[in-house]
């Protein structure tokens, strides 16, 4: 679980959150889903906030079954589909997830 003050200071990128789920019609257990994945590792690094975010909204759409494609989230968060190939399967297992095997 995070804080009210992780919230507050990634407000901004939750916000870019939102919109990107709002983009690829996502339910709100998505979003909650990858907010909560964001929100379990930040990057330091400015630069790596977004394909950050990309790679937990795209791992946030598998958890709750809505299986977006890499693609489709790279075009919805302007990051290549290559950055989220790249994240999503270490921000599951970040989070204690198992990515899938397949």
């Amino acid at each position: 679980m995070h804080s009210a003050r992780d919230r507050i200071e990634y407000e901004s990128w939750l916000e870019e959150l939102d919109q990107i789920a709002d983009r690829l019609e996502l339910s709100s257990e998505a979003r909650s889903c990858a907010a909560d994945l964001f929100l379990a590792d930040v990057p330091e690094d400015d630069r790596s906030k977004r394909p950050a975010l990309a790679a937990s909204v795209y791992a946030g759409s598998l958890v709750a079954g809505e299986g977006v494609s890499q693609g489709t989230v790279a075009d919805a968060a302007d990051v290549s589909r290559l950055s989220i190939q790249s994240r999503w399967k270490d921000v599951l297992e970040t989070a204690g997830l198992e990515p899938p095997g397949w």
